[in-house]
């Protein structure tokens, strides 16, 4: 029922698509008749980067059946979080079983009445219901407080650096698509490690950008639009080495931001991260109550549906948040990660900066496919300075309220894949919106994507991109000036259909799709 709900509200935008017959290739990305993927590059030797890591395993991997620990069925009245909450903390007690695992507890289907957060705290654990239509499992968010309903790992955690360990990178440019690169030593690493990968920010990027001359918001009081600080901008890319030949090392995942001696270069170090494995939430249909009547005032309600914390390999799937500001947002502690088959409706705020953003990727290696909203703010969205790589793929929005895209301060290496959002798509220089979002984004791809109005701009030091897609190109809303990015194809989709689906073939092959599909 819900998959059907949502393809009835988008079936203008289907239409549109369906009519549009997919034309020649991409210049920048050509597929052989083999599967293998050739890549154009721009003067510098970057290219569109490969996003086929993103997602739970690092892409093309199928998401787990966790087998059930705990049954529970709806009771008449009162408020179920306790038991809820006490069945989770259970089965986080089990053992792991070879998938690492411990087992799901299911809710049957009915209502359930939740006042406060449900919390996955231990590795293995699966929250499941019976659907997520209006007859299915359904956790009503009761009461007044603006909180997360579900919880999935701790919300903040922090990234321990062992600063002993670095290794300086060497070469004086790393384009951003690049995978391998020198170090200045590489004894004591070995394939199959875990590093951060550090791109160190100065102050000499930050005036290339012009960030430290970002103009003030018309009206407000001098000063209160924030210039950029480059000790603000050190970003770590969270890699695994799958080469080393003497001193150069191969990563699994490109840099997804040039690293360049002249603006910080970058180092590589050995790091430890707290994070829960294995996790999900499924099947289930969450909504938050509100006073009826105030569908665009009222704020005192539970705000976030389903929030992903410090966690690795952790899935969101088929569920539906109604009514929330927030559907499913992974966070910045987030790394591989799926939010598949999910929609957002409804959402009850004012209708204002801050609320109403449905799928956000703040973390790496994030997939976003399959997912529907209605009357958000920002669809598809990052935050600032977000590493990537992440991917939205065949996501559609409707009844929008502003735009999909990066909202705020460099987020890096995100692609847009089939995205159709019936009001704006934006990869743009914001300026003083908000304190000073600047540059919301570098290394973004729109692919095949569609929008009424698009806006794609051009970073210094950096590229965006908008291949085959589908609305009208405009100048941007704070810098009209600003360069256009690469925009090929315009107006005309072009093959492959999904340049995620693509790059995940070329690497793993057919059945690594075929483990992503329906």
């Amino acid at each position: 029922m819900r998959l059907a709900v949502s393809r009835i509200a988008l079936a203008g935008v289907f239409i549109v698509l369906a009519a549009l017959a997919p034309g020649a290739g991409s210049a920048w990305v050509q597929a052989g008749p083999d599967g293998h993927l050739a890549y154009r590059a721009d003067e510098r030797g970057n290219t569109i980067p490969d996003f086929s890591r993103a997602g739970y395993g690092g892409g093309g991997v199928r998401l787990p059946e966790a087998t059930g620990a705990f049954t529970l069925g709806p009771q008449p009245s009162g408020d179920d979080g306790a038991r809820i909450q006490a069945a989770l903390d259970e089965a986080g007690k089990r053992p792991v079983d070879a998938r690492g695992l411990r087992g799901a507890v299911l809710l049957r289907r009915g209502l359930y009445r939740v006042e406060g957060t449900l919390a996955i705290r231990a590795s293995g654990v699966v929250l499941r219901g019976e659907g997520a239509d209006e007859d299915g499992t359904v956790i009503l968010a009761t009461g007044k407080k603006q909180r997360t309903l579900i919880e999935v790992g701790a919300p903040r955690a922090t990234r321990e650096i062992a600063e002993a360990s670095r290794r300086d990178v060497t070469d004086a440019y790393v384009p951003w698509s690049a995978k391998t690169f020198a170090l200045a030593s590489t004894a004591g690493l070995r394939v199959g490690d875990r590093v951060v990968l550090r791109r160190v920010a100065n102050d000499a990027w930050i005036h290339e950008l012009g960030m430290d001359r970002i103009k003030n918001r018309p009206g407000a009081p001098a000063g209160e639009t924030k210039q950029w600080k480059a000790e603000g901008f050190t970003m770590d890319f969270e890699r695994t080495i799958t080469a080393i030949d003497g001193p150069r090392v191969t990563l699994d995942a490109p840099v997804m931001n040039a690293l360049d001696t002249k603006f910080g270069g970058g180092a590589v170090y050995r790091y430890t991260f707290p994070r829960i494995a294995q996790c999900g939430v499924e099947n289930l249909r969450l909504v938050s109550a509100y006073e009826k009547g105030k569908e665009t005032s009222d704020e005192a309600h539970a705000w976030i549906a389903v929030n992903l914390g410090a966690v690795e390999n952790a899935w969101v799937r088929d569920v539906t948040a109604v009514h929330f500001s927030h559907a499913v947002q992974a966070s910045g502690a987030s790394i591989f990660t799926t939010t598949q088959d999910c929609a957002h409706l409804d959402p009850v705020s004012l209708i204002t900066g801050s609320r109403r953003y449905s799928f956000s990727l703040n973390g790496q290696y994030g997939l976003v496919q399959r997912c529907t909203a209605r009357g958000a703010r920002h669809t598809f969205v990052t935050g600032s300075r977000v590493p990537g790589p992440n991917v939205f793929l065949d996501g559609q929005a409707v009844q929008s309220h502003a735009d999909s895209g990066p909202h705020h301060r460099w987020a890096v290496g995100t692609l847009y894949d089939n995205i159709s959002d019936d009001r704006q798509l934006r990869v743009q220089d914001r300026q003083w919106a908000g304190s000073g979002h600047g540059w919301a984004g570098a290394q973004q791809v729109l692919w095949n994507c569609t929008s009424p109005t698009i806006v794609v701009q051009q970073p210094p030091t950096a590229q965006n991109y908008a291949i085959g897609c589908v609305g009208k190109f405009v100048a941007g809303d704070w810098s009209p000036n600003a360069p256009r990015g690469l925009i090929e194809s315009e107006g005309r989709p072009v093959t492959p259909r999904s340049l995620y689906l693509a790059q995940l073939d070329a690497r793993l092959g057919a059945a690594a799709v075929a483990n992503v599909g329906r």
